[in-house]
């Protein structure tokens, strides 16, 4: 059905005076075809409105439209009450050129009235159009300026941003090798007192400088670290003291006194080869766990000496694969550093104002381990890998065995020379002791390690 309404004019060819219906663009389109000609745009010449979803129901409106602007919207807002609001739209660029662009009838939030109403297109939500009422001389100079319009749009667009949400917690569950646990490692390098009453501190320079000497003491040692970066921390030095393990910390000035503000530096680095969890089921005539712990110089833990039994599985290190993974260390002159006990993290975190380094207590460490044997609960260990290629070829299997160097080559700048002396940090063997004693190291010298029993386990 066709529904034309009369438009007075005082000759029988309209002027390009009288006013039109055209189009005016409220929001963009949030795709790339904002611009071609397949869309409406500032400017268009409103010729006709379909009104209705199928051929039964539906309504034609052609130009000119009676009252412009505010008789249109008229009637929108009765299709809309009838919830028949599938409108087509087909208007005039230019003489001869035609557009059509199928849209739906919606409120306009953005004028504050509700009975006012806009169209949405079907192909993109985010493009909203409505009416103006301009003389078609308006029109056709908005459309010849196209161009500068999109300059302009471009000028003035801004990229828009805001807050997600995000599944943390699935995250955090699912992806990461010990859940709820970053594999991120640093330490806290607080800077050192130059006098004994700690009132001045070295520069920032010292600290790195110690840093560095900490990390390539550890690399020559045998542990497989390699540096990420460091950053610096600034803040009091109890407030310094107090955030090693701590995400937010702040300082202030308490009536004018001055607290005295350090810079400390925070060490990341991470294993060459990634961790690799070892679980050691117990059994009931377990006596032994078949290991050593011991911790150097620098604070790291590791298995200082393992036993592997020759055609049996008796202990639970032999059984674990641990055995096996301890001897493919110590024949690439590598330490094998257990970097958690049960998911708990006992790497060293903090270097003193005085120098000391704060790490795991090897005498805590073994009781825990004793009692993990006496009640037969399993104890799972992360080790820090020397190898990418062992995550993949080697230790996914339950014993890990040695690889063939065509496997696993060591490059030549991470090959350690195999010369014992006082300080380097040798795995002992085996023989002629007890192994399955934990022992650590209390000498005076802890470069040096020695095997003193710390309890039965």
């Amino acid at each position: 059905m066709d529904r034309t309404s009369s438009q007075s004019s005082s000759s029988d060819s309209p002027s390009r005076d009288n006013k039109v219906l055209s189009i005016e663009c409220f929001r963009g389109s949030s795709k790339s075809d904002e611009w071609t000609s397949d869309m409406l745009q500032t400017g268009d010449i409103v010729e006709e409105l379909r009104v209705g979803g199928s051929a039964n129901s539906l309504i034609r409106f052609k130009s000119p439209f009676k009252n412009g602007k505010s008789g249109v919207n008229k009637i929108l807002q009765e299709a809309y009450k009838k919830k028949d609001t599938s409108i087509l739209v087909r208007v005039r660029r230019g003489i001869d050129e035609f557009v059509e662009l199928q849209c739906c009838i919606v409120p306009n939030d953005l004028s504050g009235s509700k009975k006012s109403y806009v169209l949405r297109s079907i192909i993109d939500p985010n493009y909203l159009v409505g009416f103006l009422d301009r003389t078609e001389a308006e029109c056709f100079q908005l459309q010849a300026t196209r161009t500068s319009r999109m300059v302009n749009e471009l000028t003035s667009t801004r990229v828009q941003d805001g807050f997600v949400s995000y599944p943390w917690e699935r995250r955090m569950q699912e992806l990461l090798s010990v859940p709820n646990s970053s594999n991120f490692i640093s330490i806290l390098l607080l800077p050192k007192a130059s006098d004994r009453v700690a009132s001045r501190y070295n520069d920032v320079e010292d600290t790195l400088a110690r840093a560095n000497a900490w990390l390539n003491a550890a690399q020559a040692s045998g542990i497989s670290g390699e540096t990420a970066s460091s950053t610096v921390n600034t803040g009091s030095l109890s407030d310094l003291c107090n955030i090693a393990n701590a995400s937010l910390y702040g300082f202030e000035d308490y009536h004018g006194v001055d607290i005295g503000v350090v810079r400390a530096i925070r060490l990341w680095y991470a294993p060459m080869g990634g961790e690799f969890s070892i679980e050691i089921k117990l059994k009931d005539d377990d006596t032994k766990l078949g290991f050593a712990i011991s911790r150097t110089e620098e604070g790291f833990i590791f298995i200082s000496s393992s036993v592997i039994d020759e055609g049996k599985e008796n202990s639970p290190a032999t059984r674990s694969g641990l055995s096996n993974l301890y001897k493919l260390a110590t024949d690439t002159s590598r330490l094998l550093v257990v970097s958690r006990i049960s998911n708990q993290r006992v790497l060293p975190w903090m270097v003193s104002s005085t120098g000391a380094i704060r790490c795991y207590d090897t005498v805590s460490l073994s009781q825990k381990l004793s009692l993990h044997r006496h009640t037969k609960v399993p104890i799972l260990l992360h080790v820090f890998l020397w190898e990418r290629a062992m995550t993949t070829s080697s230790v996914e299997s339950k014993k890990p065995t040695p690889l063939s160097p065509s496997v696993l080559p060591l490059p030549r700048e991470v090959q350690l020379a195999h010369h014992p002396n006082e300080k380097q940090i040798q795995p002992l063997s085996c023989e002629g002791s007890d192994s399955g004693d934990i022992n650590i190291s209390n000498s005076s010298q802890p470069t040096q390690l020695e095997r003193g029993a710390a309890g039965d386990v």
